[in-house]
């Protein structure tokens, strides 16, 4: 939920204060930097959360911790793909890769009941892919609009 807010948050005050100031670039502009720091927001969660998240994969697959910082890497790496035009096409499609592919992780941690911010507590179930699943379609279709269209 906090990611939706955070996109949301940054794409409204840029449109809202956009237009007065001297960097003002459109929509577009402002789609993909709300989706830029969107991944630096989560990117973040990869780095302290690093534990718990290693928790939602599946347990056949080695080096959890590893895979888990790796994926922070690329969601700074999307951010700053997305937020320079020449390569914002190409970060759009592997985004939307990469957004497919993460999605059985989260299928799994609601199925295990898995909370990424704290290993310890029951995550919410799999009530939470009411959310996530429709927040996962939500994002593909916010970057093919703002990246790739």
């Amino acid at each position: 939920m906090k990611p939706l807010f955070v996109l949301l948050l940054v794409y409204v005050a840029l449109l809202a204060f956009g237009g007065h100031t001297t960097f003002d670039k459109g929509n577009i502009f402002a789609g993909n930097i709300a989706m830029s720091v969107m991944l630096l927001f989560t990117a973040i969660g990869h780095f302290k959360f690093k534990t718990s998240m290693a928790a939602m994969i599946p347990l056949f697959i080695p080096k959890k911790v590893e895979i888990v910082l790796f994926t922070g890497v690329l969601e700074i790496l999307f951010a700053i793909g997305l937020s320079i035009d020449s390569t914002r096409y190409y970060t759009g499609i592997a985004l939307i890769i990469f957004y497919i592919a993460i999605l059985p992780a989260n299928i799994y941690a609601a199925k295990h009941r898995i909370n990424y911010e704290d290993l310890h507590k029951p995550g919410p179930g799999p009530k939470y892919l009411w959310f996530r699943v429709p927040f996962q379609l939500f994002l593909i279709a916010w970057v093919w609009y703002f990246s790739i269209r």
